[in-house]
């Protein structure tokens, strides 16, 4: 039996966005009226310039491989979910097809300090193959690099929804803001109760229904029974992953929310040759170090649409396993 994540094998989508017409003159809609705070973090000339740089970074980085080259343009979460898939491309000896961003809108913050950050909503792909991106670049102080810092697959036009001041720049919305259904640094938690131990958890009820919320968990109890009657135990438990939580209020006074996710993954087998290492692991560790036992950690990047009131709907996600150990 091959062992792997469970999560990325039975919920579909995630390389599979819906796409929608999108511009770079949204229209314009201020949620947070008074006189604005702060300075735009950049132009949008600049950030153009930003997302073309990264681009190529990108580009030279699946071409050699090189996770060296990933540094440049990337920043945690995103540099270790990557590096991993750089891993796997590597050792099946597949280059990553190259990058080219499509009809990019750019939503940039007005901020009172560092890191500098802004979000941009872009296409890779043409027809079938289109894939949505809800990226995040930060800047960790003056005169560092713009780096991407993360990049869940929205399957909706979440970033459209962010509102717009007279100038074209966006609010930035606090992780402790208390206007929201649910406050932006609560989320991880209430999530990754949910995904651990059901909607019966604490905080569960903070989040709707649906494909990456309750339907996520019920897949991830399937797998462990299909898994047990192959011989295998699989525990799973996922935690608030410690970055910082970035949001943008929404023409509704709600808020789009950018936060990460860390599932532990434990595998074993009282027999040998139950399990390999294979699917979304190849790369992280030797395909016969897994005797009897395997850990695994993963990443799970959230974009999640918050209202003033109801529950929380998650928009967007990317998963990857970042190390794996087999014994």
């Amino acid at each position: 039996m091959a062992a792997r994540t469970f999560v990325s094998m039975l919920i579909p989508g995630l390389l599979a966005a819906a796409v929608s017409t999108g511009c770079s003159g949204s229209t314009s809609s201020s949620a947070a009226p008074g006189k604005p705070q702060g300075a735009p973090a950049l132009t949008k000339e600049q950030a153009q310039q930003v997302l073309a740089s990264f681009t190529a970074g990108m580009n030279r980085a699946g071409h050699r491989f090189s996770g060296r080259t990933l540094r440049t343009v990337e920043a945690d979460p995103q540099l270790s979910m990557d590096v991993a898939a750089l891993k796997l491309r590597r050792a099946v000896r597949q280059r990553p097809p190259k990058v080219a961003f499509t009809r990019p809108t750019f939503y940039i913050p007005r901020l009172t300090g560092y890191p500098h950050w802004f979000a941009a909503d872009a296409v890779t792909g043409q027809g079938k193959r289109a894939l949505r991106h809800a990226l995040l670049f930060t800047q960790a102080g003056q005169g560092a690099p713009w780096l991407l810092t993360a990049d869940p697959y929205p399957s909706e036009l979440a970033l459209g929804r962010i509102a717009l001041d007279p100038q074209g720049y966006a609010t930035p919305v606090a992780p402790d803001v208390k206007d929201l259904a649910v406050q932006p640094a609560k989320l991880a938690q209430a999530h990754a109760a949910l995904l651990t131990d059901g909607p019966g958890a604490p905080g569960a009820a903070l989040l709707a229904e649906g494909a990456r919320t309750t339907e996520t968990y019920k897949a991830l109890k399937e797998g462990e029974k299909s898994l047990a009657a192959r011989g295998v135990t699989l525990s799973s438990r996922f935690s608030p992953a410690q970055y910082k939580v970035y949001g943008l209020r929404t023409k509704d006074r709600g808020a789009v929310v950018w936060y990460v996710l860390k599932q532990n993954e434990a595998y074993s087998a009282a027999r040998r040759g139950r399990m390999t290492v294979s699917g979304d692991l190849v790369g992280l560790a030797p395909p016969a170090s897994a005797r009897t036992r395997l850990d695994t950690i993963v990443l799970v990047q959230y974009l999640a649409s918050v209202p003033p009131k109801g529950r929380a709907t998650i928009s967007g996600m990317y998963r990857k396993a970042v190390t794996a150990q087999g014994s």
